[in-house]
């Protein structure tokens, strides 16, 4: 592990892919400071449009070294910064394994509850039902198939890239496409995933920004 430096993040608290950077920086205990995307920091927001090609947060600056796309930079910590084996398996097999399921978290339960939320961003009052109904179905999928896959997958207390991936994703879909009890296990993990310490700590750091959810955020969590 490298000795600390003076790392940056730019992001947002209420943004769902700077969330899956900070659990990784704060369940490896990385000093780093958090540079915020918003109206009172135009330089921030300057930084991340030059960054990448879309222009988008997160992004982690480490001297001349710059990281975008969320799960790049939760590689980039466990390569340079975490303890070795610990955001991803130093087992090639094992780490293969981890960045899948990484995959279903972002493409299949984060995309589908970002094109709900897309839906009410373009017409908050009359959003595309048909886009809303579809996006829901493709989360109901997911949810039976990681219902199914989390037999395997234990609770526990070490957060990897794996963690990382599903809180931000699981805690915004529930939102927007309620998981039912027909999904026990995804529920109860889902609550445990909320009460990891560096979860936590999103959830109340993002609280001030529930206001701005377009579909309107429930009165939980």
């Amino acid at each position: 592990m490298s000795a600390p430096t003076s790392l940056e993040l730019y992001g947002h608290p209420f943004s769902s892919y700077t969330w899956k950077a900070l659990i990784a920086l704060y369940s490896a205990e990385i000093p780093f400071e958090f540079k915020i995307i918003d109206a009172e920091h135009p330089e921030h927001g300057a930084f991340v449009a030059r960054a990448g090609p879309a222009g988008k947060f997160p992004v982690l600056r480490d001297g001349e070294t710059v990281i975008f796309e969320a799960t790049a930079i939760v590689d980039y910590l466990a390569l340079h910064h975490a303890e070795p084996d610990t955001l991803i398996p130093l087992q090639p097999e094992v780490a293969i394994g981890v960045r899948m399921i990484d995959r279903v978290f972002d493409n299949y339960v984060m995309a589908n509850m970002q094109e709900i939320v897309n839906a009410y961003l373009r017409d908050r009052d009359s959003p595309d039902q048909q886009r809303v109904a579809d996006a829901r179905e493709r989360l109901s999928a997911a949810y039976a198939w990681l219902e199914g896959w989390l037999q395997y997958y234990p609770a526990a207390e070490a957060v990897t890239l794996v963690e990382c991936a599903a809180a931000p994703a699981l805690f915004y879909a529930d939102w927007v496409h309620p998981i039912v009890e027909t999904f026990p296990r995804l529920r109860a993990w889902r609550a445990h995933l909320l009460a990891l310490p560096a979860v936590a700590r999103c959830i109340e750091d993002a609280r001030p920004y529930r206001a701005g959810f377009p579909p309107g955020a429930p009165d939980r969590d």
